[in-house]
């Protein structure tokens, strides 16, 4: 077995944060929430302030806490996975190193945003926190927020460096790019995580070679997810499609109305199955109409998740 995946499991859990009716940081909340994933076993591993954690919208200091609190809480029941992705590579080293200092052995680091870089200023930038940083890094890979595509032969490149361990790839961006950084990276680490990080995209991804998925819906469907692997090392495609259905109706339905980010739609959903307050999305992400929240919520009635 790939030694990230026995360490980390195939389903990673971007955990959503909550928020009081400022929109301060719900510390309470937030490790509530922990332990209800943790009891109810939604995932294998929880990843602090990643894309659903509305990182982008989170102070330095906020995000540290966050990793404190996800910490203390998870107890070592889970492990525990940093998102620490800047737009500086200064910034993104510090934090990288602050979750270092909390015991934090592997960083999700998205590609820095708002800038642009190119190829070479992907990798140079990589290659900087690889080399001032004891933790293992797993590359996040998302064009429609930070304006690039990490390629291929830059993934490659970065594969060689000892503490380059994987990648996370949005994949219903580039459908077909979770084959190009297996192809890309195979000869030069075979142990090379390869995950995606799009719920819709489960199924052409697993057949591609995708050994996990980073998922936002985990916390209402981790268990259809952790069935739906299962089915398919069985060979048992029909019942995984059964599986996949619902959570693709669900997570297509978050995308309303054009929202690239589903959180505003998400985070009321995990509410109402959860019965955890996480509070309205941070500004400037506006919170669901009446009329989005009923779509999601019928939805969860036919399917089950709802009485």
């Amino acid at each position: 077995m790939n030694q990230f995946v026995e360490k980390y499991g195939q389903i990673l859990l971007p955990l959503i944060t909550p928020y009081d009716a400022n929109e301060e940081v719900d510390y309470g909340k937030y490790a509530e929430l922990i332990e209800y994933l943790i009891q109810n076993d939604l995932c294998d591993s929880l990843i602090v302030t990643g894309t659903t954690g509305e990182a982008s919208l989170l102070t330095f200091d906020e995000r540290v806490k966050l990793m404190e609190t996800a910490v203390k809480t998870a107890a070592g029941r889970k492990p525990v996975i940093a998102g620490t992705g800047c737009a500086s590579t200064k910034e993104t080293i510090a934090l990288t190193n602050k979750a270092v200092d909390l015991g934090i052995e592997t960083c999700l680091v998205v590609c820095p945003f708002y800038n642009k870089p190119t190829q070479e200023g992907l990798y140079r930038h990589f290659k900087a926190l690889a080399e001032a940083t004891k933790a293992d890094i797993m590359l996040y890979n998302i064009p429609i927020f930070v304006g690039v595509n990490l390629e291929a032969e830059t993934v490659r490149r970065l594969a060689a460096l000892p503490n380059i361990v994987g990648v996370k790839d949005e994949a219903g961006i580039n459908p077909t790019q979770v084959t190009d950084f297996f192809l890309a990276t195979q000869d030069v680490d075979p142990d090379f995580a390869i995950y995606n990080g799009d719920d819709v995209m489960l199924l052409p991804t697993i057949v591609q070679g995708a050994m996990g998925l980073v998922s936002g819906g985990a916390h209402i469907f981790g268990h259809e997810i952790r069935a739906i692997f299962k089915a398919f090392a069985e060979g048992d495609n029909q019942r995984a499609k059964e599986l996949f259905v619902p959570i693709y109706r669900f997570c297509k339905s978050t995308g309303q109305n054009g929202r690239i980010l589903p959180n505003s739609i998400l985070r009321p959903a995990i509410e109402l199955v959860t019965g955890i307050h996480l509070g309205p999305a941070r500004s400037p992400l506006a919170p669901a109409t009446e009329e989005e929240m009923a779509v999601t919520t019928a939805i969860l009635r036919e399917i089950g998740k709802l009485n």
